[in-house]
């Protein structure tokens, strides 16, 4: 019931990941990204506790494949998980339980991982990973919207029930550049959208407020 992809960028360094499920408050479970080590994705029968195993094991210098190899050996239950892993220079591992609802599917390509279950359609991964590769020089947070936005156009989930969804990127500080959430909407990605337009405009200026306040830019809605 869950479709998502983590990304990295090889132009600027930044990973991150998009998700959208059709149970509430995704962003809060599936999403574990940290600057300069990688992005973890858990889901189906979420098990959170595997995300921050899974940074660690990256921290530490595992390959994707062996934190995956290690977070199924660690966790509960892996026939009913599934992971997508990505580090920070772009190497890719995926893992989905014999138990994990179908339809499901991988697209592991370059510098991206997608994945998904209670698809209507196993192509839904395959166009995600498709559309975050075709512009390397946009944002990140630009491919993964249009990653998770192609997810929806192949179909989504079964009876196209997503509620809510998440957007996260970390470029160089160990704070998130975008963290955007749509915890319970109708058309969770196209408010998703609808944020991230509304942010974007303004990421540098927050980014700005915490590294050289001396210099940042106040904006008439937004306290300083």
């Amino acid at each position: 019931m869950t479709f998502s992809l983590v990304g990295y960028c090889e132009r600027t360094g930044m990973v991150g990941m998009a998700v959208t499920t059709s149970s509430i408050c995704v962003g809060a479970r599936c999403v574990w990204v940290e600057a300069g080590v990688g992005a973890v994705a858990t889901q189906n029968l979420t098990d959170p506790r595997l995300g921050s195993l899974g940074l660690d094991l990256l921290r530490k210098g595992y390959s994707a494949g062996a934190a995956v190899a290690e977070m199924v050996k660690a966790g509960a239950y892996p026939e009913h998980r599934q992971l997508g892993v990505i580090t920070c220079d772009g190497h890719t591992a995926a893992h989905t339980g014999e138990k994990v609802y179908q339809a499901n599917n991988e697209y592991l390509g370059e510098n991206v991982v997608a994945i998904g279950n209670l698809l209507s359609t196993v192509e839904v991964p395959v166009a995600m990973g498709r559309a975050f590769e075709e512009d390397p020089g946009l944002h990140l947070a630009e491919r993964l919207l249009r990653g998770l936005e192609a997810g929806k156009a192949a179909g989504g989930e079964v009876g196209k029930n997503e509620h809510s969804a998440g957007l996260t990127v970390y470029d160089k500080l160990p704070f998130a550049l975008v963290d955007l959430r749509v915890d319970w909407h109708d058309e969770p990605a196209a408010e998703l959208r609808r944020l991230w337009a509304r942010y974007e405009p303004e990421m540098a200026d927050f980014m700005d407020r915490a590294t050289h306040p001396d210099k940042a830019r106040a904006h008439p809605t937004t306290p300083r």
